[in-house]
């Protein structure tokens, strides 16, 4: 079952070329065999090839943290396969909100770079999530250089200013609180009150670096400012936004895979949130999701940027951490 979900995600790519004759291999019905595995891996980093990795030389800083270390919420919950479904959730749960859609439409170039949008946004996220700390430094400050010029007006004549730090909260507080419900739905393992908690007050920490606040110290209290934000509402760029991410022109032999990824997300949305941006979550969406991100899971393991930070601090694997992915570095000159 697990593989051909994955034949679903990268179609013919998972395909492996047969013989003429009758005596064609079998695959077997247990674990992804390692050609299927190395295609997975390959299709996914492609996605995220499009800009410098963030932590090419983290090896560098032997014996640094970061803002997080090992042992520590973040690295479990963002180092999840469900990480993929928490990042589309955060982008829909984003556009709810008419100025901070706004200040995509009108600044960012989404539409003829997605890849590059996207790889952007997914290595600030590993940078300050598993960096050390002069890597987590730099992408802080590589997100305030962009986000200088970002300012203007909504369609309700209200202003919008990327710098404004309750506007930087509900970008900041929307990707804490996907990941999180991410994690809860599509999990590799179960996620106590406890553990959610000590996941958004270590965020707390990244959203004070930012400059962002309000910053909701629970899960329960951060959950809540979330769902009952009162700006939010629909407006032109929440529906250009939703558009796009709907049907992003991805790479054809990712396409469907990411349509999986899409529902699993919209499944996690509070209703509210679901009629802002004009969107329904399907009776099978979740069972779909769990499916979808179980046969990810087996293919990717968990985070390799994960794996690369706990090598950095010299710290051990946490039991049942499987890391299967390349690592992604530049060799170090003495």
């Amino acid at each position: 079952m697990h593989k051909t979900v994955l034949v679903a995600f990268f179609g013919k790519s998972l395909t492996k070329a047969q013989p003429a004759s009758g005596n064609a291999p079998r695959t077997p019905a247990g674990p992804l065999p390692g050609w299927a595995r190395e295609r997975v891996i390959a299709a996914t980093q492609g996605l995220f090839s499009h800009g410098d990795y963030p932590l090419a030389e983290t090896l560098s800083y032997p014996g640094d943290p970061g803002l997080f270390g090992p042992g520590s919420a973040t690295w479990s919950i963002v180092g999840d396969t469900s990480v993929f479904v928490g990042a589309i959730r955060a982008l829909l749960l984003q556009a709810a909100h008419p100025e901070v859609a706004a200040g995509v439409f009108e600044h960012s170039r989404y539409r003829d770079d997605p890849l590059g949008r996207l790889t952007r946004t997914e290595f600030y996220v590993t940078a300050t999530s598993f960096g050390a700390m002069p890597e987590v430094e730099a992408a802080v400050a590589r997100a305030r250089r962009r986000h200088g010029p970002v300012h203007g007006f909504s369609h309700r004549g209200l202003v919008y200013d990327a710098s404004d730090p309750e506007l930087d909260a509900w970008v900041h507080n929307s990707l804490t609180g996907s990941f999180l419900a991410a994690y809860r739905a599509y999990g590799a393992r179960p996620c106590p009150e406890a553990l959610a908690d000590s996941y958004v007050a270590e965020q707390v920490r990244l959203g004070r670096l930012i400059g962002a606040g309000p910053l909701p110290e629970t899960a329960m209290a951060l959950t809540t400012w979330l769902s009952s934000h009162p700006a939010l509402a629909p407006s032109p760029g929440s529906v250009d936004a939703v558009h796009f991410l709907r049907r992003p022109p991805l790479p054809s032999g990712v396409r469907f895979g990411y349509g999986l990824l899409f529902r699993a997300a919209v499944a996690i949305l509070p209703e509210r949130v679901l009629d802002v941006i004009g969107v329904r979550a399907r009776p099978a969406d979740l069972e779909v999701g769990r499916l979808a991100v179980k046969a990810l899971r087996l293919a990717l393991g968990a985070s390799a940027d994960w794996d690369l930070a706990l090598q950095r601090t010299g710290a051990l694997p946490p039991p049942g951490a499987r890391f299967r992915q390349p690592l992604r570095l530049r060799p170090i000159v003495d």
